[in-house]
């Protein structure tokens, strides 16, 4: 889930409504931790050396001073371009730069750097390719099991259109967890992220667990577009028949005024109640609150998942 969020100014504890019923300001369990402190400089200094970039950042992410603060961070490969004009997102839009085929190594080297054990790589869509970057990725998993062995690889891609053969090449590098976002419910798509379909999250998901039984498959949905609760249980019904293993649920920000509006704010229990139903319908591990994101705390999952022989670690293919 690329992921999005407006400044922390107007925190208040009111939900006031403009006249078309659209909440005014934040409600007050929505609190974002301010990014400071000797690790979260760290994480900063290594990305900049380094030329990378991180989702945390592009996307303006509301936990990245958690995250970079435990030494953790998502990385954003293929540059810092995207080929589709999302309503939610705040990755910028345009004509990308040619591919850097030198950047896996890179996010290695970054990876072994800040000895992780685990490590989320993501990328914006490069609809101009019609492996949509597929290589890239399968690059980096190798790398990073060339120079830090025994470290889990979460990879959170594109739909590649639904090309089979470009989910193919990323399958046969044997990432640990394959991560694709549903984002939004269907009768949202063609207004949320206008450039994808449905059918080509689901194929993505399904066709990842044809490829390769033993990957764990995750995906996430953003809510507060204008979809109802139903809707949402829908989507979640959907991706447990294709089997998908993890799912994340949390509370669209817009980040600015020209992306989507937030149509309302979900309460706390209505997020507890789609994790109970979630996990009842046989999801293994289910994140579900309003500053929840695809990569948040996915360390602890996979370590959890661990104790549960859900998840091995692979070696070199």
């Amino acid at each position: 889930m690329v992921d999005s969020i407006v400044s922390v100014n107007d925190i208040g504890d009111s939900r006031e409504r403009v006249p078309d019923n659209r909440p005014r300001r934040r409600p007050a369990w929505i609190k974002v931790r301010a990014p400071s402190g000797e690790t979260y400089e760290m994480v900063r200094s290594l990305m900049r050396g380094k030329a990378l970039h991180t989702v945390c950042e592009e996307a303006m992410c509301p936990n990245i001073g958690e995250c970079w603060g435990r030494g953790t961070a998502t990385f954003l490969m293929m540059g810092d371009t995207c080929t589709r004009s999302c309503g939610f997102c705040d990755i910028k839009t345009g004509r990308p730069n040619p591919l850097d085929w030198k950047e896996p190594l890179r996010v290695a080297e970054a990876v072994r750097a800040m000895n992780l054990r685990h490590v989320v790589i993501t990328s914006v869509n490069r609809d101009e390719r019609p492996d949509g970057g597929a290589p890239i990725f399968a690059m980096v998993i190798r790398r990073i099991r060339q120079v830090q062995p025994g470290c889990s690889i979460e990879v959170l891609i594109p739909d590649f259109k639904g090309n089979r053969d470009a989910l193919k090449i990323v399958m046969d590098a044997q990432p640990e967890i394959l991560n694709h976002n549903v984002e939004t419910v269907p009768r949202l798509f063609r207004k949320v992220q206008p450039q994808d379909h449905y059918e080509w999250a689901m194929a993505t998901l399904g066709n990842a667990k044809q490829m390769d039984s033993l990957v764990l498959t995750k995906s996430g949905i953003m809510v507060g577009l204008g979809e109802t609760f139903d809707e949402v249980v829908e989507v979640i019904r959907d991706l447990a028949n294709l089997k998908v293993d993890i799912l994340t649920i949390g509370q669209y920000l817009q980040p600015s005024k020209q992306h989507l509006p937030i149509e309302r704010y979900y309460e706390p229990h209505e997020f507890d109640e789609l994790k109970r139903i979630a996990l009842e319908l046989g999801f293994k591990w289910v994140e579900s609150g309003p500053l929840v994101r695809s990569s948040y705390r996915a360390e602890q999952q996979v370590r959890e998942l661990s104790k549960l022989n859900y998840i091995h670690v692979r070696s070199q293919s």
